[in-house]
């Protein structure tokens, strides 16, 4: 089985990194997906149950990431085990390019099937990975785009007031003055605390 494709992520290329390199984050957007553990910076154990037709069963599996290149791709090789439902394994490749303030992920994913996977026949295949593909992209999608929100990017952002204009009836004054003044308010503030103590 072949598979490639694109997706726009409504995030810039370091956050959409920084997601696709946290287990808990990917957990709650893979379909199915019970546990990701992190076992080495480059080595991941999976837990999930997925449904191929009529075949479902627990999987059991391992990522290993190689040619890291962050944050532009990197490679990963991944194999699981599913009882007698039979086996997965396979490879794939992500890229990610900045496209504004979105990323541009492109994917390739090659994989082989066997036992009761494979005789279900590689039509239910396809369309049982484009499924979790396309679920995996949804949900991954749409919590970019909620980290992305007007009220989270506002509590990201310094907030700089405009300058309050100055009133004409105020007279000017020199900035030694204002020195002064500051200095002399300071020592009557700090005489004033004294005294109360």
């Amino acid at each position: 089985m072949e598979m490639s494709g694109e997706q726009q992520i409504p995030a810039s290329q370091a956050d959409t990194w920084k997601a696709l390199n946290d287990p808990g984050f990917l957990k709650d957007c893979i379909p199915g997906c019970e546990s990701i553990e992190r076992v080495t910076d480059t080595e991941y154990l999976v837990h999930m149950t997925a449904r191929v037709g009529p075949v479902s069963a627990k999987f059991k599996g391992r990522m290993l990431l190689s040619d890291l290149k962050p944050p532009h791709s990197y490679a990963l090789a991944f194999e699981g085990q599913g009882g007698v439902a039979g086996f997965a394994k396979g490879s794939a490749q992500v890229t990610l390019s900045p496209e504004g303030d979105a990323t541009r992920l492109s994917y390739k994913v090659k994989a082989n099937v066997g036992g009761k996977l494979a005789q279900i026949g590689s039509r239910l295949v396809d369309a049982a990975a484009n499924k979790v593909a396309n679920d995996f992209f949804g949900a991954f999608n749409e919590r970019m785009a909620a980290l992305r929100s007007p009220a989270v990017e506002a509590a990201h952002e310094e907030h700089h007031p405009e300058p309050i204009p100055r009133d004409a009836r105020l007279p000017d004054l020199s900035t030694s003055t204002l020195v002064f003044f500051a200095a002399g308010a300071l020592v009557v503030f700090i005489v004033a605390l004294l005294t109360l103590l």
